[in-house]
């Protein structure tokens, strides 16, 4: 048998996109995997929908939005419970290759050093341009970036090959891997909580792979929530917990300077557009990620330390 997949899809209020994804999900073509969605404190009539239009896919609910980190871990635990081989995280906004589960698995079964795989991502709207060709890391105002994001498709990315971090868009993860290396980190409540786990997994001597043949396109337009308060508050946070975390004496350095470089510019860029305060969350979070309490990142449930013994739903 083919190793057992958990397709986990996290929503929070978003029942059309939702319904969507699984739609393309389910037409996947791997053998041996089931959909469970994780419905992160939604409103909307997200989990009724899901059991009217699939219900043969799993349902795991919270009463409140969690976060992404939350809400994965929500979803993780179930599949580690069930002892599926792969986890594979995704977003609900996404449409997915039939074969792309195919491709990550393969890639993933190559080399047991493989800690996660990722896909090629490409806009939604926009079929040929990148969105994620795999991840970088980086030290400096915001900690990561996407390899070729914005970029029509030239075949500068055809390769499967190690990088410095998976977006958690679309990630699998060997069940073993997640239980040595651990959940999520709810820490960081938005934003960097897949950089984070990558770091933990590579400081584990796993290798984070990008695989090209993995096709995914995500349902995000490039001009639209790029620079919104909110999201720059929990950026500006996520991306100073992450420096205190893993940045060394220059990688302090390169974060501060970047920083009181970028935020001017931010500032005076987005005040004719009545944008302003969008500059002015990113510092706020920035201040309270260097002074929030830090905690050691959660194990995986100590039960879920023994050898997979296959699926179950």
């Amino acid at each position: 048998m083919p190793p057992s997949v958990a397709a986990i899809v996290l929503s929070y209020n978003g029942r059309e996109l939702t319904l969507q994804s699984l739609a393309s999900l389910t037409r996947m073509t791997y053998p041996t995997f089931d959909l469970v969605v994780v419905d992160n404190g939604s409103t909307d009539g997200t989990a009724e929908a899901v059991a009217r239009d699939f219900p043969e896919v799993a349902q795991v609910r919270t009463e409140r939005n969690l976060g992404p980190a939350g809400g994965l871990n929500l979803g993780s635990r179930w599949a580690l419970e069930r002892r599926y081989d792969y986890l594979l995280l995704l977003n609900n906004d996404i449409e997915v290759d039939p074969a792309m589960l195919d491709e990550l698995v393969r890639v993933a079964e190559s080399d047991p050093a493989i800690g996660c795989v990722g896909p090629k991502i490409f806009y939604h709207g926009e079929r040929e341009r990148l969105w994620s060709a795999g991840g970088v890391i980086r030290f400096k105002e915001s900690v990561t970036r996407e390899r070729g994001m914005n970029q029509v498709d030239r075949g500068r990315f055809e390769r499967t090959e190690e990088v410095d971090y998976i977006n958690g868009c679309a990630i699998l993860v060997p069940r073993r891997v997640m239980a040595e290396v651990g959940l999520w980190d709810p820490m960081f409540f938005l934003a960097v909580e897949d950089a984070d786990w990558c770091m933990r997994a590579r400081a584990r001597g796993y290798r984070c792979y990008y695989a090209h043949r993995a096709l995914l396109w995500h349902m995000v337009a490039r001009s639209t929530g790029v620079y919104s308060p909110g999201k720059t508050f929990h950026t500006g946070r996520s991306s100073a917990i992450f420096v205190r975390r893993y940045a060394g004496p220059w990688q302090w350095l390169t974060f501060v300077l970047f920083l009181a470089a970028a935020l001017p510019v931010a500032f005076l860029r987005e005040l004719p557009r009545g944008n302003a305060r969008a500059a002015v969350a990113k510092l706020r979070g920035v201040i309270e990620g260097l002074r929030v309490p830090m905690a050691p990142p959660p194990p995986a449930p100590a039960h879920d330390l023994s050898p997979s013994q296959g699926a179950s739903a």
